[in-house]
């Protein structure tokens, strides 16, 4: 009897003390949630006040705009009063930061406007080119032939005055598009361009097989010799040709090599101007890539006197073939204009060799590009979920044999 009394009152004490110990968790869970919720409610009052809005300092764009009345806009029914809106509203002062002002503060070089160094151009009115054009529809329509060979589809169109009439539009522009591509007036006349009016005709053979366009490769063996240039050219006029590489020089990145030069051109009579400095074909060094080869056609006012740009013949020094194109325009800028534009890419190939040795007479450099080691993780002593060629890469030995698995 006293046995189950003391059984009892042990299991009486068990559950009253489990009571005690529940009461105690859930006061102190209850007490974590109050604290907890004012944290959060702290927290989201001082999130609300950083958060806070602020007034912009002046008009968002677009303010007036009625978004609910779009109808009640002004149309602008032609291009041009839309770019001269568009103008305005770029030369307009905003109070927030454009992404240009970001970009000139941080460089503000970026995006200066450039000088045009170049010939100026003349353009005709455009009420005269529509009435030109519009001549020319009425002449074909009244062409009988024109329009038997159309319908018969024998009609060949003449790619000359093609040509020719691109050279006169919109050629110029296109031309000094790609040049800024290509990096030529970057590196040649540092904040500085020209419309390229006069048309070069540049041909490395006599079939015209070679030809120098805009960025069009050529092998140096094919420009190992001087090309046949030609241009349209007034009577009595004086012209100046360059050829030069921005990206050959060994020792300065900022120089260039000249490898042609000639002064006082008479016409078009290239084989006839004072040669400055002998033609060098091109020597891309191995390993280098491609490198741009420009020509560049200057328009003299007068006879210039050249005697302090003129090489020894034949020059086959280096050293005294740098050169800088922007130092040798500043220096005869109040004589002669750029006018002309030309440029091809080429890559080394087995007659840089020859022009190395035999031309230049010193050694060829090379230039490789040496890999790292391939990178392999610590070797593992049990390299679970790895496949069975995992240990061929710890292997002793340069060469790894691979199974077929």
């Amino acid at each position: 009897m006293a046995r189950t009394t003391d059984v009892t009152a042990t299991a009486a004490c068990r559950r009253r003390g489990s009571k005690m110990a529940l009461r105690m968790v859930c006061s102190s869970a209850l007490r974590a949630g109050t604290d907890l919720a004012v944290n959060n409610v702290r927290t989201f009052r001082n999130s609300a006040r950083v958060c806070r809005w602020t007034p912009p300092l002046g008009p968002m764009p677009n303010d007036e705009v009625e978004s609910e009345n779009l109808e009640s806009l002004e149309k602008y029914r032609s291009y041009t009063r839309y770019l001269k809106k568009a103008e305005e509203e770029n030369n307009t002062s905003v109070w927030w930061k454009t992404y240009r002002k970001h970009v000139e503060d941080r460089d503000p070089e970026h995006g200066a406007e450039r000088v045009n160094i170049g010939l100026p151009r003349y353009r005709t009115s455009r009420i005269a080119e529509v009435r030109e054009r519009r001549q020319i529809v009425k002449d074909n329509k009244k062409n009988i032939a024109l329009e038997q060979a159309t319908r018969l589809r024998t009609f060949k169109i003449p790619l000359d005055r093609v040509q020719e009439g691109w050279e006169r539009s919109s050629g110029p522009f296109q031309i000094q598009r790609l040049a800024d591509h290509y990096g030529v007036f970057r590196d040649l006349f540092p904040k500085a361009f020209f419309l390229p009016h006069v048309s070069l005709g540049i041909s490395y053979s006599q079939e015209n097989s070679h030809r120098v366009h805009y960025g069009n490769c050529l092998t140096p063996t094919n420009a190992s010799l001087a090309p046949q240039v030609g241009f349209e050219a007034e009577e009595g006029s004086l012209w100046t040709l360059l050829l030069t590489c921005p990206d050959e020089h060994l020792l300065d990145n900022e120089a260039e090599y000249v490898h042609w030069l000639v002064g006082n051109i008479p016409g078009d009579q290239v084989q006839l101007g004072q040669e400055l400095c002998g033609y060098l074909p091109p020597f891309p060094a191995k390993g280098t890539g491609f490198h741009r080869y420009v020509f560049v056609l200057f328009q003299q006012q007068g006879l210039v006197d050249f005697s302090e740009d003129a090489r020894t013949s034949p020059c086959h020094s280096l050293t005294d073939r740098t050169f800088k194109t922007v130092d040798f325009y500043r220096k005869h800028q109040d004589s002669m204009t750029p006018a002309g534009l030309g440029f091809f890419q080429s890559q080394w190939d087995e007659s840089v060799t020859n022009t190395f040795h035999n031309t230049l007479d010193m050694k060829e450099p090379v230039f490789e590009f040496v890999r790292p080691p391939v990178y392999h993780p610590p070797q593992v002593k049990f390299p679970h979920r790895q496949p069975l060629r995992y240990l061929d890469r710890y292997r002793e030995g340069k060469e790894h044999t691979y199974g077929i698995y």
